[in-house]
């Protein structure tokens, strides 16, 4: 029986991918990808000529037995998102609790994400932090926001840039506009920003220059 290995690739930076990463996807008889496209631009970059298997939040529980029976088969299988470690805020839950559950091998390498380098860069408290992801639309949104402005320890958003006023003007309502928080974007990239500050200044700032690439906010704890 052969394994899967999840591998992060890198948030925007090709040159974040680790030896071991770039080997893994070489000894993978299959690759799945959250985009094959996006993926396509990274093997293309490292020389790596595989198959590549779409595998997204879509489809992923269809498929999640056709792929374990891959692995029994003998094929290695690697498992890649557009960034960073897949299963954080990206596909890969469903696959990797599956392959555990039949005795599939499942090997994570260490790699990529971007809330730990927003954390480091907020100054604000990283010796406990929560990680919330990406807030729910609608519903238990409210609950999510009350959370944070009442908990006591660092908290880290996910945030499109469409919707990062929206969600900014909501933590203003359940924080207050003095609470500390900094928003960085474009994390790797040539345009890497960090904007830090209240509530009431991010807001200023992004109103004024409306933000673009992904974007991660951290939250500092209530006093």
């Amino acid at each position: 029986m052969a394994k899967l290995t999840v591998v992060p690739t890198p948030i925007g930076n090709l040159g974040d991918m680790t030896y071991r990463a770039v080997e893994a996807l070489k000894e993978a008889s299959y690759i799945l990808a959250e985009d094959t496209r996006t993926t396509s631009i990274l093997l293309k970059h490292y020389k790596i000529e595989k198959r590549l298997v779409s595998h997204h939040l879509h489809n992923e529980h269809r498929k999640v037995n056709q792929i374990t029976e891959l692995m029994k088969a003998g094929d290695n299988v690697a498992l890649v998102s557009d960034a960073g470690t897949p299963g954080i805020s990206d596909p890969g839950f469903m696959l990797i609790r599956e392959c555990i559950r039949k005795g599939i091998e499942v090997e994570c390498l260490p790699g990529a994400t971007a809330c730990i380098p927003a954390l480091v860069l907020s100054s604000l408290p990283a010796d406990r932090f929560y990680f919330e992801g990406f807030l729910p639309t609608k519903k238990g949104r409210q609950t999510r926001l009350n959370e944070i402005a009442t908990a006591k320890h660092t908290s880290i958003i996910y945030e499109s840039p469409l919707k990062l006023l929206k969600t900014l003007q909501n933590l203003c309502e359940a924080c207050g506009e003095e609470r500390q928080i900094s928003v960085s974007r474009e994390l790797t990239k040539i345009h890497e920003e960090t904007i830090r500050g209240t509530i009431a200044e991010v807001i200023k700032h992004f109103i004024a220059k409306p933000p673009r690439g992904e974007i991660v906010i951290v939250v500092s704890g209530a006093n």
